[in-house]
């Protein structure tokens, strides 16, 4: 099938403007107007390539949320891929430009164009009216940059009906490799309540909150295990009133990464099992672990295979790697689908100043894509 990557490299510039369309309607996460412009560029470009059935999910807080569908839509097999319209960056923040092969702008790695070869990839399988015995479904969500508190009950639903998932999310720099690994990821919040006193006058009647903080921070620390893959990370801390005030509350919110799922009940209960240091203070942990990792089991293994070999007929060699950041991809993961994540093209400088794309890469990550899904709709 190799024809489809000569069809897509025939059309690459078409490509581009697909991609730079989708780039050009900024959607920074928490802008719902701005998300659903794009979202309407969205449409416009899968109406324009595939004419397929469209399904919009309307939200009230973050920007709307698609199901766009290749094949019968009323046939029950199907397989999902799944993308996200929201960026990290504000309106005008980032320019677009081009420089030789390299496109520069918001979000273009991250994921606007995971969604350009997801939408050609879906027009070459229509070019040479390829169908199976199941149908190919774009979910695209608007808030997985923040979250994706408004997308997790429709990404396992339509994940609990796929015999595989495909993340066309940032690929692995600097050579595009795939990931068959990522991270799973929980927040965790610690709240320390101490006895205030006056700092002076009544300096041994207090008890105080970030003092117990402090020795907290120091004994999360401890659960960390580089070998395991576990990393604890007390990113924001607050507390305390004035100088000559022992301080009475104080906060940490605390980042907990891990590679297995057997990992996450037993870190979860050493985080909310909190000894106490200080006399007079008390802790209260709430949170949990949000996505659970994606392994490199056998079914990962055997979907990277499917997609060396064919990139080898593409002529290169594609690469594998893990990534200690979660995406949507840990969701399906964690449900125990099949699923192989960073797809997207070759590119790198995710959330960056630097983020970019390699132009001349599309039709090869697009191609790559439509002969995986042709491969399995039997």
């Amino acid at each position: 099938m190799t024809r489809m990557l000569d069809y897509l490299r025939e059309n690459q510039k078409s490509i581009e403007k697909t991609l730079i369309r989708l780039v050009k309607a900024e959607s920074p996460s928490q802008d719902k107007k701005l998300v659903d412009l794009c979202g309407e560029v969205l449409m416009e470009e899968f109406t324009k390539l595939i004419d397929g059935d469209i399904q919009i999910l309307k939200k009230s807080i973050v920007g709307n949320q698609y199901l766009l569908t290749y094949g019968p839509k009323d046939w029950k097999d199907q397989i999902l891929i799944i993308g996200h319209l929201d960026t990290v960056w504000d309106k005008d923040a980032l320019p677009l430009k081009i420089e030789g092969d390299t496109l520069y702008g918001p979000g273009v790695f991250d994921m606007k164009a995971g969604l350009t070869i997801s939408l050609w990839a879906m027009k070459a399988l229509k070019a040479f009216n390829i169908f199976g015995e199941k149908k190919v479904v774009l979910l695209v969500t608007s808030d997985e940059e923040i979250g994706s508190i408004h997308s997790k009950e429709i990404i396992i639903q339509e994940a609990r009906k796929s015999s595989l998932v495909l993340i066309p999310e940032s690929s692995i720099e600097p050579n595009g490799a795939v990931k068959t690994e990522r991270k799973g990821a929980g927040n965790f919040y610690l709240e320390v309540k101490g006895v205030a006193a006056h700092a002076g006058i009544n300096a041994w009647d207090g008890a105080s909150a970030i003092e117990e903080l402090a020795y907290q921070i120091i004994d999360l620390k401890k659960l960390a295990n580089r070998e395991e893959g576990i990393s604890i990370n007390v990113g924001i801390i607050s507390g305390g009133s004035r100088s000559n005030v022992i301080a009475k509350d104080a906060y940490a919110e605390i980042d907990v990464r891990i590679t297995k799922r057997e990992q996450a009940e037993l870190i979860t209960q050493q985080i909310m099992n909190r000894p106490v240091f200080v006399e007079g203070t008390s802790t209260v942990v709430t949170g949990e672990i949000e996505r659970f990792p994606l392994e490199r089991n056998e079914k990962v293994v055997s979907l990277y295979h499917d997609l060396k070999e064919i990139a080898l007929l593409h002529g290169y060699e594609l690469e594998e790697g893990s990534s200690g950041g979660a995406s949507d991809g840990n969701f399906t993961a964690g449900e125990g689908i099949p699923t192989i994540d960073g797809l997207g093209p070759i590119g790198g400088g995710a959330h960056s100043d630097n983020e970019h794309i390699i132009l001349s890469n599309l039709p090869e990550r697009s191609a790559l894509l439509a002969e995986m899904i042709a491969k399995h709709l039997q």
